[in-house]
């Protein structure tokens, strides 16, 4: 057993600990959606992520939002839902949802992010990335098929009318279990907010549990 100095001290770092990592509150951190939103993933915990990839900040939570899901278990589904505010983002989005239907997403979310802010690839314009995806080996005439296809229209569509359903306005922001949104901007950084979605998702299961 350690000395009454040793345990004082123990007790002493712990409280500092506290008072530089406080518990996320609302509205201060996060904001209590109500009523609460639907889910699609069953049993578990939804995580939606709004993000555009022409985003500074949504660029620098991709290594967060990674480091989140090694240890986030298979009792949490994130959903990523490209913001389509305007004609480069809609852009964006078209890519995005593209990507996804050829399976490509996984290896190119991140590396998209890379080039278009660190090498300076402009890819938010359509010829741009046809000739990025094609040099990523992706098909170029399927990539640009699919990318002006009524199919990737209508989930474009409804990219921009989940904005509306829960009430999104800027980006990196996301909506935990259909209850909760934090975003950067709410938390005051990105390792915050990336806190107050690891905490608001231990709340939503706690929650579910009742």
């Amino acid at each position: 057993m350690g000395s009454p100095a040793k345990i004082l001290l123990g007790a002493a770092l712990a409280a500092a600990c506290l008072a530089a990592h406080p518990e996320p509150v609302a509205p201060k951190d996060f904001q209590v959606l109500a009523p609460p939103r639907p889910v699609s993933t069953g049993e578990r915990i939804e995580v939606l992520e709004f993000f555009y990839y022409g985003c500074p900040v949504c660029y620098e939570a991709q290594p967060y939002i990674a480091r989140w899901l090694a240890k986030a278990g298979p009792g949490v589904a994130i959903l990523r839902v490209p913001a389509a505010f305007t004609e480069s983002s809609e852009s964006f989005a078209r890519t995005f949802y593209t990507l996804g239907a050829m399976n490509q997403v996984a290896r190119l979310h991140w590396p998209l992010y890379d080039n278009h802010h660190f090498d300076g690839k402009e890819l938010n314009e359509e010829k741009n990335v046809v000739a990025w995806v094609a040099g990523n080996g992706v098909d170029r005439a399927r990539f640009t098929e699919l990318w002006h296809s009524e199919q990737i229209k209508v989930q474009v569509e409804a990219a921009k009318k989940a904005l509306d359903t829960y009430g999104v306005k800027g980006v990196p922001t996301f909506i935990v279990d259909g209850k909760y949104l934090t975003s950067a901007r709410l938390a005051g950084s990105v390792p915050h907010m990336m806190e107050a979605v690891e905490y608001l998702v231990e709340r939503a299961a706690s929650e579910r549990k009742k």
